[in-house]
């Protein structure tokens, strides 16, 4: 079979306008009747999809599922998991660490009205409460232009919607689970003082792009250690590409004012090798930054979804 982007979940568009990034735990009381839970939810969670657009089509409703390595080997023991399917570890650099955190499963929710965002996760939660607690729920918007938080136009590097889904979804290279998809969620908290402080130009040599117009600025005029190099992975001359979303959220009157970054990947070990390298370079952006979280998650594609919920994983 080819990659079929129509059988996968929203992996590869855009970011949305009003966004919620949920995490759940299970709680693991009972395993039998906690797996009947989670095939009605998948079951269920697509119903609400389609009738919510259906009910709203100009909201462009998008939603990815997830589930990490421990959830999989907690709800479907007797099947064989993704082939890069794992529990993320705290990655470390020589100044800087990307910690892991706890996480069964994962909720992308995003479209262009925050009260269907609001719905559609009433809706789905519940058929997750009864088995499951909330470990983070983080709310994010499109910043003015569609910059990241720190003033900068976002996803100039990704790939262009026509070739997102190349980068996004798996393939023959693991035929159970094509149309899949790896999700690497991690969320930064910034000290914006501290980014505030420095210069537009120490800014855009920090970035490696001008902060006005978006141009990529010579190799030489970028810090060495500026995000777009760090970042940037190549293997034998070839870069490396999956889709990212940097969503920005924050509490102003509370200080807090953060990233959450969501990767799309076909392979979690491209998305994998960009984290060790910027960790290993000492990616600017890490130096006003606190990681508070990572996780993998993933994502099935929805003939996946219609196996669980038929029953067929347990």
């Amino acid at each position: 079979m080819m990659i079929n982007a129509n059988k996968a979940q929203d992996v590869w568009k855009d970011a949305g306008l009003n966004v919620s990034f949920i995490v759940l735990q299970l709680t693991r009381k009972n395993q039998v009747s906690t797996q009947e839970q989670i095939a009605e939810f998948t079951d269920r969670s697509q119903a609400i999809i389609r009738s919510m657009r259906i009910r709203n089509p100009q909201a462009n409703l998008q939603v990815a599922i997830g589930f990490s390595a421990k959830a999989w080997e907690y709800l479907f023991p007797n099947v064989e998991m993704p082939k890069e399917l794992e529990t993320y570890t705290t990655l470390s650099g020589p100044e800087y660490t990307m910690p892991a955190s706890d996480g069964d499963i994962f909720l992308h929710v995003r479209a262009g009205e925050e009260a269907v965002v609001y719905e559609i996760v009433r809706q789905l939660m519940v058929f997750l409460s009864p088995v499951t607690q909330l470990l983070d729920e983080t709310k994010g918007f499109r910043y003015l232009e569609g910059r990241s938080i720190i003033g900068f136009i976002d996803g100039t590097e990704a790939p262009a919607l026509e070739d997102a889904a190349d980068y996004a979804i798996i393939g023959a290279e693991d035929s159970n689970y094509e149309n899949g998809s790896y999700a690497f969620a991690q969320k930064w908290l910034h000290d914006m003082q501290n980014w505030d402080h420095h210069s537009v130009e120490v800014q855009e040599k920090a970035v490696g792009r001008h902060k006005f117009d978006d141009l990529e600025l010579e190799d030489g005029d970028k810090f060495k250690n500026a995000h777009n190099v760090a970042s940037k992975l190549e293997v034998d001359g070839v870069e490396q590409k999956i889709i990212r979303m940097n969503v920005p959220f924050s509490n102003p009157a509370a200080n807090q004012t953060g990233t959450y970054f969501i990767g799309y990947a076909r392979h979690w070990q491209v998305t994998k090798q960009m984290l060790e390298q910027m960790l290993a370079q000492s990616d600017f952006l890490l130096s006003f930054s606190t990681i508070l979280s990572g996780q993998l998650f993933f994502i099935p594609s929805r003939d996946t979804l219609a196996d669980i919920a038929d029953g067929k994983f347990f």
